[in-house]
């Protein structure tokens, strides 16, 4: 239905009626936490197609994956990220009961810049821009330019869990608050074809209004919280301890802190992100199916990788609709 507004031809016609032109492609990475691994999997399947990237746009995990992508340095994530167990994860985050989040953030910043070192988002050779959301004014920030480090610190800064990170005097905080799937920043930056990978589609279904959950066989009360509430706070039970669809009495126990919130994000995740999809269609958007991992579950990057993968396979003919491949076989279909 929106779709087919933005639905061009692959090339359009050049100034003086020459040779016509390539459109311009814009990539959009969406929100998600652990599960922005599947990023990877999915650009390295669009590199296989022949797709040459002209603007690349992230909002939280989609901005370090995709940062990393347009530095050149998609090689040093995946093998960081293929590294990391449950106790390499819990080595990296430093923990802080004093400041405005429970984890300080240095840890990473240095293996950030380890990586990327004193890079700037005006020097990349691929347009990039990331999202933040300024605390106070909750304001959309629109990171262009600056070092590549402190925009993808400041886009995946999750409230209550990551400190806020200062630029350009602003205070910052994730991305995914305000745009989760910022198909939006990549029509604003010239990108005429669109692609948006969406890693959080397959969590809550449309959302249904219960209006008298009361005494009902089928109520909360009675039902264990769902595998996936329970894998988000696996991995960080040790912050808290609390159910996760434990029985206490023959009855469910409260969810634990970190439980409830890492829920209440995703479900505000997830109504921002349909509503402002609604209004900002791309013209291809990539559902990847990766439901059954946990926000903070960063050990299963191989499977998360290989869904990225396959999400790319399954939507290769829309994107051939759309955009023009570089590769001379990329008609021939993707590898098997």
């Amino acid at each position: 239905m929106f779709r087919a507004a933005y639905r061009r031809i692959d090339t359009e016609p050049a100034p003086g009626g020459g040779r016509p032109r390539r459109a311009k492609v814009g990539l959009v990475l969406g929100a998600g936490a652990a599960r922005g691994w599947s990023h990877i999997g999915a650009l390295r399947e669009l590199d296989a197609l022949g797709l040459k990237l002209d603007v690349i746009v992230g909002s939280s995990i989609g901005t370090l994956v995709g940062g990393c992508y347009a530095a050149g340095r998609l090689d040093m994530l995946e093998a960081f990220a293929r590294s990391l167990t449950r106790r390499r994860v819990l080595g990296l985050l430093d923990f802080s009961f004093t400041g405005s989040g429970l984890i300080g953030g240095q840890r990473l910043r240095t293996r950030l810049e380890a990586g990327l070192g004193g890079l700037r988002i005006e020097d990349l050779p691929i347009q990039f821009a990331a999202v933040a959301t300024e605390i106070g004014g909750g304001h959309e920030i629109w990171l262009r330019r600056g070092l590549l480090v402190d925009a993808i610190r400041a886009s995946y800064a999750l409230p209550g869990v990551f400190e806020p990170v200062k630029v350009d005097g602003r205070w910052l905080f994730d991305g995914a608050i305000v745009n989760p799937v910022p198909v939006s920043v990549a029509r604003a930056l010239g990108a005429e074809r669109v692609i948006a990978l969406n890693i959080s589609s397959d969590r809550f279904g449309r959302g249904a209004v219960i209006q008298d959950p009361f005494g009902r066989p089928d109520s909360p009360s009675s039902v264990e919280e769902p595998a996936q509430a329970q894998d988000s706070s696996g991995m960080i039970s040790r912050w808290w301890r609390g159910s996760n669809g434990a029985k206490v009495n023959g009855e469910s126990a409260a969810p634990s802190l970190m439980t409830s919130m890492v829920n209440a994000f995703d479900i505000l995740q997830d109504r921002i992100m349909r509503s402002r999809l609604a209004g900002d269609p791309p013209d291809t958007l990539v559902q990847v199916r990766v439901g059954k991992v946990g926000m903070f579950e960063f050990h299963r990057a191989d499977e998360l990788i290989a869904l990225g993968r396959e999400a790319i396979r399954k939507a290769a003919t829309e994107i051939r609709e759309h955009v023009e491949l570089t590769r001379a076989d990329a008609a021939a279909g993707p590898p098997a």
